[in-house]
């Protein structure tokens, strides 16, 4: 589903806790992230359902390796994604997503966190080289997405979940505020988006291109600082 996500391992499928070093500070549990862009601010509270993609994250945060990267792959009513460090300099037309630490995170799927809209969730590679569905060590995506019919769910059930039933609380949701529930259970959602969503919105409708470096914004979309801060809501 997500095109081009990270290609490198330490050593074929690397757990996180091999690879990563440091632990965030518990202090940190009582923060969320915000990410600073050109376009405006988004607010992300990290969930404690997901401990080894949160901790991973807060440890990038903390180490600036956000900073100067782009969200480099847009798709309108779907998603926008970054974390890719090779966007940071990367010159105009020039395809991104390949980038990223040397390690994986197993996945976390819980079924108290699904892919509604603002939904912050881990990119990976495909199911083919990925069967364990493990996420990249520092990609990820914030879910824009799009209301939902009820019967368009009774279709998806049957048509792209194989007969899983999408459970009624996210199913209100879905048909309320919107997601993307083709997503649930494949991708490892850790977080939401709780303040930004004119940001996100405006993102999402940025022009992209359509050559070779397919979904990027065509005038650079960029994170100018992530950086953990005290909760005020």
């Amino acid at each position: 589903m997500m095109r081009k996500f990270l290609l490198i391992t330490c050593a074929g499928l690397v757990l996180w806790s091999s690879c990563a070093t440091g632990k965030p500070l518990r202090s940190d549990y009582k923060k969320d992230v915000l990410l600073q862009t050109n376009y405006g601010n988004l607010l992300l509270r990290l969930s404690d359902l997901t401990p080894q993609h949160r901790d991973n994250f807060i440890k990038l945060v903390k180490s600036r390796y956000y900073n100067g990267v782009l969200f480099h792959r847009v798709i309108r009513n779907f998603m926008i994604q970054s974390g890719d460090p090779d966007s940071r300099h990367a010159a105009g037309g020039q395809s991104l997503g390949n980038g990223g630490p040397a390690y994986m995170i197993p996945a976390e799927f819980n079924t108290q966190l699904f892919h509604r809209k603002g939904a912050l969730a881990a990119a990976r590679e495909g199911d083919a080289v990925n069967p364990q569905k493990a996420s990249s060590g520092s990609q990820f995506y914030i879910v824009q997405g799009k209301v939902w019919t009820a019967g368009a769910l009774d279709t998806l059930d049957v048509k792209r979940l194989n007969g899983r039933k999408i459970p009624s609380a996210a199913r209100e949701v879905y048909t309320t505020i919107g997601g993307t529930p083709h997503l649930d259970q494949n991708y490892t959602v850790f977080g939401q988006l709780i303040r930004g969503y004119e940001v996100l919105d405006k993102i999402a409708a940025v022009p992209t291109s359509k050559g070779k470096d397919h979904d990027r914004p065509i005038w650079n979309v960029r994170i100018i600082k992530a950086k953990m801060v005290k909760r005020t809501l």
